[in-house]
């Protein structure tokens, strides 16, 4: 028959060996990300579309081997767009030296009103690694956005700047191989992108 102090010991034992599971059970847990995970065994569709900054040909494929986030807006944007570049730009700034990994692609869904001089004061408003992309025409612009499941259409609620653009705010990252991996919705706070972020940095 076991004794108090036996008894105490064991459990003491016991209790221990529980907390030490415990801890290595969070230690290696699933990482848990911030949007939605996407798990396609396909690329990302490559696509080539005009600098704002250059007027050269871009394509994704040139940004392979950094993490690329991908956005779709327009520069009249009243709030969505703006508040998105915003919370990137915080994201990056949390990375610190890490944000040369990272590359983020605006592509206009307004290319009729955002001009690549446009483009390129809009988005160095926000970060000077940003990215604008313009396409040619309305065809270019729907082939790339429908590639990437983005939907946009021209709205006419009697806006000061004429109309506006509904479309799809979330923001897609793209992996080093080229994968998407993350889809985001809009208001994803700027702190959770980063670990995101650092997170795949640090794994791939």
């Amino acid at each position: 028959m076991m004794t108090k102090r036996t008894k105490l010991v064991l459990y003491s034992m016991t209790g221990l060996v529980i907390v030490m599971v415990a801890a290595i059970a969070w230690r290696y847990r699933p990482y848990a990300f911030h949007g939605m995970v996407m798990s396609s065994p396909e690329l990302a569709p490559n696509f080539t579309l005009t600098s704002s900054a250059t007027g050269e040909p871009v394509s994704l494929r040139d940004f392979r081997g950094k993490i690329v986030l991908l956005y779709f807006g327009y520069t009249t944007c009243p709030d969505v767009c703006p508040a998105t570049l915003s919370d990137v730009a915080e994201a990056l700034d949390l990375l610190g030296n890490k944000a040369k990994d990272v590359q983020l692609l605006w592509i206009s869904v307004d290319p009729e009103r955002d001009t690549p001089e446009i483009m390129e004061d809009y988005v160095k408003h926000f970060d000077p690694t940003f990215i604008g992309l313009t396409p040619k025409n309305a065809e270019e612009t729907f082939e790339v956005a429908t590639q990437y499941g983005i939907y946009y259409e021209k709205r006419d609620y009697g806006s000061a700047t004429g109309y506006l653009m509904d479309h799809t705010a979330t923001l897609t990252l793209i992996d080093k191989d080229s994968y998407v991996r993350v889809v985001y919705p809009f208001g994803t706070e700027p702190k959770d992108l980063a670990a995101d972020l650092k997170y795949i940095l640090n794994r791939w």
